[in-house]
């Protein structure tokens, strides 16, 4: 598969940033804690899930206290529309304590702070950095990765990989990059039945429209 060249990548780079420069999640929350969990939550899961399960967990669990000190089956009775939510009612728990016991309640806004917690990786670093504080970081889902492979800025075959690839070409605008990579790969560069001559702003540069996913 041919590769963007440069002069493509600072097209692609202007008019995804033109055209998402205020974009934000779709994820609903209020605060940095209920952000780390709905970004937790999110993982092999869509946001409109998670955002229709969260006004009850946020209500009945509103900070780290409460909900480290939550029931277990209680927690996975309310997420258990969620995928993976045994795991993830188990990595709550366990975050909320952490936050209890070694952040004061606080949500510490450090990537290496942050993956210490249950549950969140690089990834979900990443996505809680660039939407809560707007840190020149990228973060690489199933959409970004589909995007970045069939707009050939890269062919690697890991999320790490593109994620470090991307970062390399594009150095700046990181946060709004990564916001409208996830927007225009949800509703334009869909995995299946692409958007492209509908309302895809982006089809000169396509090299296929081949669906890609990470391994």
């Amino acid at each position: 598969m041919k590769k963007a060249t440069k002069k493509e990548i600072a097209a692609i780079k202007e008019a995804l940033i033109e055209r998402y420069d205020d974009a934000v999640t779709e994820l609903t929350y209020r605060n940095a804690f209920e952000l780390v969990i709905a970004v937790a939550l999110s993982a092999q899961c869509t946001d409109k899930r998670v955002n229709l399960l969260t006004p009850e967990l946020f209500k009945k669990y509103p900070d780290p206290v409460s909900l480290g000190n939550a029931d277990l089956d209680d927690i996975k009775k309310i997420i258990n529309s969620c995928s993976f939510f045994n795991n993830k009612a188990k990595n709550l728990i366990k975050m909320a304590q952490r936050l209890v016991e070694v952040y004061d309640g606080n949500v510490p806004l450090d990537e290496k702070e942050l993956v210490t917690l249950a549950g969140v990786g690089q990834k979900t670093a990443h996505v809680v950095m660039i939407e809560y504080t707007g840190a020149n970081l990228m973060a690489v889902d199933t959409h970004v990765f589909r995007v970045a492979h069939r707009l050939g800025l890269s062919d690697d075959e890991t999320a790490i990989k593109t994620e470090e690839t991307l970062v390399k070409k594009f150095k700046t605008g990181l946060h709004a990059l990564h916001q409208g990579m996830v927007l225009f790969g949800r509703y334009i560069c869909t995995a299946k039945n692409p958007k492209c001559d509908s309302d895809c702003f982006l089809q000169e540069f396509c090299k296929t429209k081949k669906s890609f996913k990470a391994r």
